[in-house]
């Protein structure tokens, strides 16, 4: 038999080990529960809903003397989110409304026990006028931010 087994390693390997590197191939593969919410990188509005919930206002809500409509802060809040959950540091997450915009930044994650954080800034332009908010929070379980007094 000239032409033998041309993978030995992987044919002699035990099914343990088997077991164990099919597992971690297809670790990547499912839909995480913070995924199932998402298309095309943007969060849905009947998912988002919880999340934008847990953020209590967000930093935007601390804003003194900002008059933003309820669908114009939904905006704000769930670019909050993004930029929380998925942005890079330091990469702006934008939103339009109706005669305002915003601008969220994140910094680079850190851990706080066994949770991720990260602080954050939030801009709002309003007639060419900016104000900035800035704060932090920290990732739960369940995918929800929960902001830092």
């Amino acid at each position: 038999m000239k032409n033998k087994a041309r993978f030995p390693t992987i044919l002699s390997a035990s099914p343990a080990a088997c077991l164990i590197a099919s597992s971690l191939l297809l670790a990547g593969c499912g839909t995480t529960a913070r995924d199932a919410g998402k298309i095309g990188g943007t969060v849905t509005s009947n998912t988002s809903a919880s999340y934008i919930e847990a953020l209590g206002g967000g930093v935007i809500g601390r804003q003194a003397g900002l008059s933003i409509s309820k669908a114009d802060r939904q905006r704000a809040l769930e670019a909050e989110y993004r930029a929380l959950e998925a942005a890079r540091g330091g990469q702006p997450v934008v939103w339009q409304g109706s005669g305002i915009s915003g601008s969220v930044v994140a910094a680079a994650p850190y851990q706080v026990g066994s949770q991720n954080c990260r602080q954050y800034s939030h801009t709002v332009t309003v007639k060419g006028q900016d104000s900035v908010a800035r704060g932090a929070a920290c990732r739960n379980a369940d995918g929800t931010w929960t902001p830092l007094s």
